[in-house]
């Protein structure tokens, strides 16, 4: 973890005491330390963020357990200290071991769990806060600056940020395509074309009994030809979509989209016409100041009933 010259200042030290490891220290430690030892745990961040760490999971245990040698003890003695357990936290995309404090709770008769070391676990890593931002609108203008920004705080390269990107990301497009549909009970598909970045999108939504709206599946394609929408929906038929007691499927009036349904669910679906790509269509006709009348008139004749 250190370089040469941090090792020779640490052995020269304590040459044989076991009980001075690192990844037991705190910030006391620390201060107590040379210039030069100082500068040299500076360039490894991984060690500073030891050293809280242990700072924070300390300051629990004496809370509970009352500080070292002492026999003034919170709680009535409830908690005895009991060594240490090997455990772990995830600082940005590395695992750094750590020694985790053992707590040993006297009532209950069991180890107890150090909140903080919990709360520590759910760390978020860098790549997660990338992924958080580009589904909430980061553009690839602002990228390189949220990498340098992921690179200044945990010591990673542009490189190293955007492999873990590509991989977290392509785990997660694995492990929305394979999850199973079997839990749930859908009554309704809407299956519509977007461009996103120029590239034409089929996305599929489920709407369950309870009206919940889950995205399903999404596919590729440059037009909306029925042969990759059957694909896509023959996939949600493998992974459990339960549809032999019918489906009401809403779409945007594409002949390749309604070829898809019917080959994939027969009889079974119920094909509707998207009452807002209709709206759409229609606006298209006419002038844009009578939009406001035509969408009203539109609007009075969907919702009235029939006699």
């Amino acid at each position: 973890m250190f370089n040469l010259k941090s090792t020779k200042i640490l052995i020269n030290m304590e040459p044989k005491s076991k009980d001075r490891q690192l990844n037991r220290r705190n910030l006391s430690w620390l201060q107590e330390q040379s210039v030069d030892l100082k500068i040299s745990l500076l360039q490894n961040h991984l060690s500073i963020c030891q050293i809280m760490i242990n700072e924070l999971l300390e300051e629990e245990v004496t809370q509970k357990a009352g500080a070292r040698y002492t026999r003034d003890k919170p709680f009535d003695g409830r908690y005895s200290r009991w060594g240490f357990n090997p455990g772990s936290v995830r600082i940005g995309d590395q695992k750094l071991k750590i020694d985790v404090p053992r707590l040993y709770d006297n009532i209950q008769d069991k180890n107890a769990m150090l909140d903080r070391y919990e709360d520590l676990k759910l760390l978020p890593e860098p790549t997660q806060q990338l992924i958080n931002g580009v589904l909430l609108g980061l553009s690839m203008r602002d990228y390189a600056k949220v990498i340098d920004h992921m690179g200044e705080g945990f010591g990673m390269s542009k490189s190293s940020i955007s492999r873990s990107f590509i991989e977290r990301t392509e785990e997660r497009l694995k492990e929305f395509e394979s999850r199973s549909l079997a839990h749930e009970q859908f009554i309704a598909l809407f299956i519509d074309g977007k461009y996103l970045s120029r590239e034409q999108i089929i996305i599929c939504l489920g709407v369950t009994r309870q009206g919940k709206k889950i995205p399903l599946g999404f596919i590729q394609t440059t037009t909306e030809n029925s042969v990759p929408i059957k694909d896509m929906l023959t996939n949600l038929k493998e992974r459990g979509l339960a549809w032999e007691e019918g489906l009401l499927c809403v779409i945007d009036g594409s002949k390749g989209i309604r070829k898809a349904i019917e080959e994939s669910f027969g009889d079974k679906a119920v094909i509707q016409r998207c009452q807002w790509h209709k709206q759409d269509n229609l606006l298209k006709y006419v002038p844009e100041k009578e939009h406001d009348v035509i969408k009203r008139k539109y609007q009075q004749s969907v919702n009235k009933e029939d006699n």
